[in-house]
């Protein structure tokens, strides 16, 4: 077995040296044409990660897009793949930076006023060594997750939340920490670009998104109910007749265990199984595209404690909040999980039973209370008018401070 182990490593780190030797290749030959050295840069997104990741900043497109309308914005990877990738999606100018050099000449020859990050990945460091900009993390969902409140936020300048439950939150959690200093409450800037939608029929069915988040990479983190809730779900919702699944997995699911790939695998065969004896139930998998449309489209969703749950809050659609299976799992039972009832795996075959229940209620009676409190205002656009008026003020007073590239 260890040998097996050891073979398929070797396989993956060939097929990787592969992957990124291509991709440097793609890279050199585009930049043959000519490469602009983008001096007007005001400010950056910084994202050295893989592909697999690359749903962190895809998300932020369109408000950085908006944004950059008043400041010219470029995203700098480390990764020759997620260069290639991005660059042929993404509406901000993408560049690969190979070594720390040429990130360093990038920073001294410009002025730039923000750098953004989506993620805590430790390789961020590489760009916050640089002092002149402002770091602000800005995430890459809202959510009652353990990761929410880390301690890393004191590495960045300004870290922008939702709203005021992410400040109560980490207030919390955080030891010597100036909230009112470096928190900055923006909204969800990403619902206000709900994207394409593919054409699902209109007739009657009631539309459930099943959004489980992915297993996590350490104990406190498992709050994937793929393994634990989806195949039963699945069977109850698929067997009726009156539902169309969108079963939309995180992108990450198997990526930490790859039981939870086998039990994704296993997921997508069964609403494969029900379409085909089904096939005016149009049930979708949602493996490639982009986030927001499932929102709109879907009349009733079930999810982990994820950012998922907190985005389809603000719809005011109803919303059954899975919980966790792994006692590991770390639950803010003073979040939204205290506020509603989540469903245990036991009763995973009873979703249609909660779904009905939650339908034929209406909206709690506290629901904009407890939306105001996460989001604030979640009129449309009133998200990214705060995430643009916050970032531009700072990339401002930044560029005020220096006015000039800063030079060795």
């Amino acid at each position: 077995m260890p040998l097996l182990k050891d073979v398929r490593s070797a396989r993956t780190l060939v097929a990787g040296s592969l992957r990124r030797r291509r991709a440097r290749a793609a890279w050199a030959q585009a930049a043959a044409a000519g490469t602009p050295d983008h001096t007007e840069v005001e400010g950056l997104v910084f994202f050295p990660d893989p592909p697999v990741n690359a749903y962190q900043v895809r998300q932020w497109y369109e408000p950085m897009r908006v944004l950059a309308g008043r400041h010219p914005l470029a995203v700098v990877t480390t990764d020759p793949e997620t260069a290639v990738a991005l660059a042929a999606e993404c509406p901000l100018p993408v560049l690969w930076h190979r070594s720390v050099g040429e990130t360093e000449a990038f920073m001294e020859g410009r002025r730039i006023g923000a750098v953004f990050y989506v993620n805590q990945n430790v390789t961020n460091f590489r760009m916050m060594r640089h002092r002149r900009p402002a770091h602000v993390f800005v995430n890459h969902g809202e959510s009652d997750k353990d990761y929410m409140a880390s301690n890393q936020l004191k590495a960045y300048d300004y870290t922008f939340v939702a709203g005021q439950a992410a400040v109560e939150r980490i207030e919390a959690r955080l030891v010597d920490f100036d909230a009112g200093r470096h928190l900055v409450r923006v909204g969800r800037p990403q619902v206000d670009f709900p994207g394409h939608a593919p054409d699902l029929p209109d007739d009657g069915r009631t539309v459930v998104l099943y959004a489980p988040t992915w297993e996590g990479d350490r104990p406190s983190m498992a709050y994937s109910s793929v393994r634990s809730h989806g195949p039963a779900m699945l069977r109850a919702l698929l067997a009726t007749g009156r539902h169309r699944v969108v079963y939309r997995p995180h992108p990450r699911t198997g990526v930490s265990d790859p039981l939870y790939a086998r039990a994704h695998a296993e997921l997508v065969a069964q609403v494969a199984r029900a379409e085909e004896s089904d096939p005016g139930a149009r049930h979708v998998v949602d493996t490639d595209a982009a986030y927001g449309w499932q929102l709109a489209a879907a009349d009733a969703c079930v999810t982990d404690v994820s950012a998922v749950a907190f985005d389809f809050l603000a719809t005011g659609k109803p919303l059954v909040l899975t919980a966790p299976s792994s006692p590991q799992a770390l639950v803010d039972e003073g979040g939204l999980a205290g506020m509603l009832t989540p469903l245990a795996a036991r009763e995973a075959g009873r979703v249609v039973e909660r779904l009905d229940a939650e339908l034929s209620g209406g909206a709690r009676e506290d629901h904009a209370r407890i939306v105001e409190r996460y989001f604030g205002d979640t009129t449309p656009g009133a998200a990214t008018d705060r995430f643009v008026a916050a970032s531009s003020e700072i990339i401002g007073s930044r560029l005020a401070l220096y006015p000039e590239p800063v030079r060795r």
